[in-house]
């Protein structure tokens, strides 16, 4: 599988992430996966015992977080990626993932000149009033700068890494060959489907090195926010923003956390977190488009009580039937209702042929029971949905990417809210966004465009039926018609049949080959006959090969058994 990396880049990139596998104590997966195996076929030399001191003191998630960090961009963003799925891994690996940081060393602006120069037309300190050169964020894909327009606005310029993407591409190439690799040898890990979580992941990846893209999706939830004072969406300058740079309004407020600086000045804490709940709810709930990073370090708190919100690289995407069934789940779990829990997973589940539903529907009450008399005040919609996706986990259930990335929004959104007001009611809040998307469903306008939506596609059906007929008795008086039914316990008793009767086919020859040796070689000048003597010494080497082709066929069908 490896030798399709051919380029000698790809050889040193494998080589350094086995280094960075033992060094943290993950030389046998290094040889799982194969890569011992590609890096001694190219001559590459690797220690792999060099298991550094101390680490092996770390439980696994930390030295996995470690491991990641080491590895650069593509592996930490992954991290964070693997942080949102609560349905596949435990609190300790996403407690661990969650705290994968961005922070590197700043490149040079020297070095960061070039492209600026290429991307904005102009020498940059010409383009802006003031551009400092010093970065006042670095992160693994990009850094910050702070600038001010010749009309005296403050504006951030988020600069793309010079090279980065030639990094990540390098990167998502040996991952995806990774992916495969465990699909095959790791059947405990096969459930996951990691080529295709790979594959969204590249997708998603690339996304956010597209910094226009980003903008993009800032401006649409600008929109979805038009006239509400409580979200600030800063200000895109589209004239110098391109795939590699954005140039937007830089924001005057607190840091989302430094809660120091939010009593000083004098902000209600209690009234924040209801606003950001507020903002959260309405993005998730009713707009089906929301921002999937919601850390401190993305959020400001705004003079007057406002929250304003950078970075919209990574954001999720719900449709329309899939805001109504998170609905009925938050429903259900704040009025207790666990077979409306219930349905909803299996729902989400798929057509998972494995999924026993009344075990689940067990696991289910058993967990809304817990739950039962509580006030809704001291229900906790964060810890509720973490136990969801436990309960998920234990029956080896996988969410789509959409909905997990939800969950950890709204994990990430409580712990905010309680970190800003220890009271902070989130199942109180969202308790009216619910009853009124319920509500909203069963609109006679959202009824009128369902039901022309259904009309329409019964009308599809009805107008293409006469063609589709014609054409079935078509195929039917052509004989092209096929009927296939496979029934899979017929096609297995079908198998051992023809192995049966292969397995006699040969014994019968095996025997007769040994008859008519030694027919030959006992016959009238067969022994003194070199070649009748030749003809029985093969017939009996045949029957010989034959006889232990039997045996081992037997032998391996008591195995597989």
């Amino acid at each position: 599988m490896w030798e399709a990396l051919g380029t000698v880049r790809d050889l040193g990139r494998l080589q350094e992430i086995a280094r960075v596998l033992v060094r943290y104590g993950f030389g046998d997966v290094a040889r799982r996966i194969g890569l011992a195996g590609a890096l001694e076929r190219a001559g590459r030399l690797v220690h792999w015992h060099a298991v550094e001191a101390g680490l092996l003191q770390l439980d696994t998630a930390a030295r996995v977080r470690a491991a990641l960090q080491d590895l650069g961009p593509t592996y930490v963003k992954l991290g964070q990626v693997l942080a949102t799925r609560v349905d596949l891994l435990p609190p300790r690996w996403i407690e661990e993932l969650s705290a994968l940081q961005n922070a590197v060393p700043a490149v040079d602006f020297e070095r960061v000149r070039p492209q600026l120069e290429e991307d904005l037309g102009a020498d940059p300190d010409s383009v802006f009033a003031e551009l400092a050169h010093v970065p006042m964020a670095a992160a693994s894909l990009a850094q910050a700068h702070a600038a001010r327009l010749h009309d005296g606005t403050a504006v951030v310029l988020k600069v793309r890494r010079p090279g980065i993407r030639e990094v990540v591409e390098a990167d998502l190439r040996l991952l995806r060959h990774v992916a495969v690799i465990v699909e095959k040898q790791m059947p405990e890990l096969a459930r996951f489907h990691p080529a295709e979580m790979l594959r969204q992941f590249a997708a998603s990846l690339l996304r956010e090195l597209d910094f226009a893209a980003e903008c993009r999706n800032a401006e649409r939830v600008a929109r979805n926010f038009q006239g509400d004072p409580r979200m600030v969406v800063p200000k895109v300058y589209w004239q110098w923003t391109s795939e590699r740079l954005n140039v937007q309004e830089r924001l005057e407020g607190i840091p989302g956390n430094d809660l120091a600086a939010v009593d000083a000045a004098g902000l209600d804490r209690a009234e924040l977190a209801r606003t950001g709940a507020g903002i959260v709810l309405k993005m998730v709930l009713e707009d089906g488009f929301f921002h999937a990073d919601p850390h401190p370090g993305n959020i400001f708190y705004m003079p007057g009580g406002a929250i304003g919100v950078i970075d919209f690289g990574m954001v999720g995407h719900v449709s329309e039937p899939r805001r109504f069934q998170i609905v009925r789940l938050l429903h259900g779990l704040v009025d207790q209702d666990a077979e409306a829990v219930a349905d909803v997973l299996v729902e989400w589940t798929g057509d998972n042929p494995d999924i026993d539903e009344a075990r689940l529907q067990e696991a289910v009450e058993r967990f809304v029971a817990q739950y039962r008399g509580v006030p809704l005040k001291d229900l906790r919609i964060g810890a509720m949905l973490g136990d969801v996706a436990a309960i998920l986990r234990s029956h080896a259930l996988v969410l789509p990417p959409d909905l997990a990335l939800m969950i950890k929004t709204f994990l990430t959104l409580e712990g905010m809210g309680r970190r800003l007001d220890p009271d902070f009611d989130m199942a109180t809040e969202a308790r009216p966004f619910l009853e009124r998307a319920l509500l909203a469903r069963y609109r006679p306008s959202m009824l009128a465009r369902r039901g022309r939506r259904a009309a329409l596609n019964a009308f599809d059906l009805l107008r293409d039926m006469p063609r589709d007929l014609h054409r079935l008795l078509r195929a039917a008086r052509r004989g092209r018609m096929r009927v296939q039914v496979e029934v899979d316990a017929l096609k297995a008793f079908g198998d051992q049949v023809d192995r049966a009767v292969s397995r006699l086919t040969l014994g019968v020859v095996t025997a007769a080959l040994i008859v008519g040796s030694s027919i030959v070689l006992n016959s009238a000048g067969g022994v003194t006959s070199g070649g009748l003597r030749v003809l029985g010494t093969i017939g009996f080497i045949g029957a010989a090969a034959g006889g232990l082709w039997v045996l081992f066929s037997i032998w391996r069908g008591g195995r597989r058994k």
